[in-house]
């Protein structure tokens, strides 16, 4: 063991010039191909935690205008969704769909006695809660379903507006009143959110105060036991067949209401963030090549160098192998030692990034994991036996005659 360390830091003490740099080159493609793949995984990571934490198994549909003549009624005919369309649509879609809510929005104004806010309210159901990324429900509760079935004047504020009706921090803000539309609202709950300004209310109260009393601008339908691309799909064509039988356009009219298929759109973005991966590993291994060429240029110098001592060798009865894993060895050696340096220095880095965007960036934990450090490893130890795969070929062609001559 002792001697074979030797013979590598005399390989590396003959070239030190070229070891540096080809070192450099190795530990610069793997430092960039572990920077890229944390970055990656960040990406990747923050991508599964929305999918977690919101659900991404839902149709989004907006009212539109028929742009195809059906049954004597002409194109450019409003289609006007109602609330019948809210238990019809589960109803003849039990295989997908799990239930259909939507959103009243109004109002203007609203004052609590110590302040008043120009902000209108959103009229939702109990499924609209504030989750992950849109926010938390940091004091009192949620709409309920009891909420709805009762009509109850109770609304839910965002931390920001409990501040300003409720001065100057919002504490009083739980179970005091909000004068809203000439009606006055119980606070039952206060949220916190960096992006999200809803002042949310039970959407049968709403639906109670609106002065259109039937027309629905959009639906949300969550899915239920949808698996694959053709199960979102379906889903999607059920409902569109349902909206059209109620209200008497053509199914194959894609203008009559807009459909977005979350669920279908997120199978696609998946398979993007697999082919961002491979080009990543791609890019990485391209950069590694460098460094890959100049350490079989090491070794084929080393070869040239040590031909009196493989002669020795084989005269002295070493098989071919042994010299063949000799070579390979040692180019892995070289190889795994710069390469090392790259995964521990692109670690650090990643670390780095990770501290500074934080939880609520647009990356979220982009570190490497010890999978990918094992997968680095595995290249590490391949490009180094392809590195000294050439070179040992070379010195098994020395003849040991040949090689005793030479000086």
């Amino acid at each position: 063991m002792f001697d074979f360390f030797h013979e590598i830091s005399q390989t590396l003490g003959h070239n030190k010039v070229r070891t540096a740099l080809t070192g450099i080159a190795v530990t610069w493609g793997i430092f960039m191909l572990i920077v890229l793949l944390s970055m990656a995984r960040g990406v990747t990571n923050s991508f599964n935690d929305n999918m977690v934490r919101n659900n991404y198994a839902r149709l989004m549909i907006w009212s539109g205008s028929t742009s195809i003549p059906y049954k004597g009624n002409p194109e450019g005919r409003r289609i006007r969704m109602k609330d019948s369309d809210l238990r019809s649509v589960p109803e003849q879609n039990t295989k997908y769909v799990d239930r259909v809510t939507s959103r009243l929005s109004g109002g203007d104004k609203m004052s609590s006695g110590k302040a008043r806010i120009n902000q209108s309210y959103s009229g939702v159901f109990p499924s609209e809660m504030p989750v992950g990324n849109r926010g938390n429900i940091t004091k009192g509760r949620f709409i309920t379903d009891r909420d709805i079935d009762t009509r109850a004047k109770v609304m839910v504020l965002p931390q920001t507006y409990a501040s300003q009706l409720f001065p100057p921090d919002g504490k009083d803000a739980l179970g005091s009143r909000v004068n809203c539309n000439g009606l006055s609202f119980l606070v039952v709950g206060i949220y916190d959110s960096k992006w999200k300004r809803d002042v949310f209310i039970p959407f049968s109260t709403a639906r109670m105060m609106a002065s259109d009393k039937e027309d629905l601008r959009q639906l949300s339908v969550d899915l239920k036991d949808v698996h694959t691309e053709e199960d979102g799909n379906s889903a999607e064509e059920g409902v569109r067949k349902t909206l059209a039988e109620n209200h008497n356009f053509d199914e194959k009219d894609e203008n009559a209401v807009y459909i977005s298929n979350y669920f279908t759109n997120t199978l696609r973005s998946k398979n993007g963030l697999a082919i961002l991966d491979t080009c990543v590993w791609v890019l990485g291994i391209l950069t590694l090549l460098t460094g890959i060429v100049g350490i079989s240029n090491i070794m084929f110098v080393t070869v040239r160098e040590r031909t009196h001592e493989i002669g020795i060798r084989r005269a002295i009865g070493a098989r071919p192998r042994q010299i063949l894993s000799q070579v390979i060895v040692e180019s892995v050696a070289i190889t795994v030692l710069f390469g090392y340096i790259g995964i521990v220095l692109g670690t650090a880095v990643s670390q780095i990034i990770a501290k500074l965007i934080g939880d609520d960036g647009p990356l979220l934990n982009p570190t490497v994991s010890l999978s990918i450090a094992m997968e680095v490893t595995l290249v590490l130890v391949v490009a180094g036996a392809l590195a000294g795969l050439f070179p040992a070929m070379k010195a098994l062609k020395i003849k040991p005659v040949e090689a005793l001559r030479d000086e």
